[in-house]
C-alpha cells in the first residue's frame, strides 16, 4: 500500500517539475523572444503536463489537487489571450 502512494508520489513531484519548467520557458519565449506562436504550443503543453499534474495529485491527496485548480484556471486564461495575441499579431 506505501509502495503504490510512494510511486503515485513521485510520478506527480516528476511531472509537477516538468511543469515549472514548462511555466519558466514561456516568459522569455513570449516577451524576450516575441514568438508568440512557439509561446502558444509551449503553453498548450503546460496546460496538458499541468492538467496531468492535477490529476496525480488528486489521487495522491485531494486538497493537493485542489489547490492546483487555480493555477490552471489561469494559465487557461493565460492562453487564451497567448492565443489571441498570436493571432492579431502574425
Amino acid at each position: 500500500m506505501a509502495r503504490g502512494w510512494l510511486e503515485r508520489a513521485r510520478a506527480a513531484l516528476g511531472l509537477f517539475l516538468l511543469q515549472w519548467l514548462l511555466n519558466a520557458l514561456w516568459t522569455p519565449l513570449f516577451f524576450g523572444m516575441h514568438r508568440s506562436g512557439l509561446a502558444f504550443a509551449e503553453i498548450t503543453m503546460l496546460w496538458l503536463v499541468l492538467a496531468a499534474t492535477l490529476g496525480l495529485f488528486w489521487r495522491v491527496r485531494k486538497a493537493a489537487g485542489a489547490l492546483l485548480m487555480p493555477y490552471l484556471a489561469w494559465v487557461s486564461f493565460a492562453a487564451a489571450l497567448n492565443f489571441t495575441i498570436w493571432r492579431l499579431n502574425p
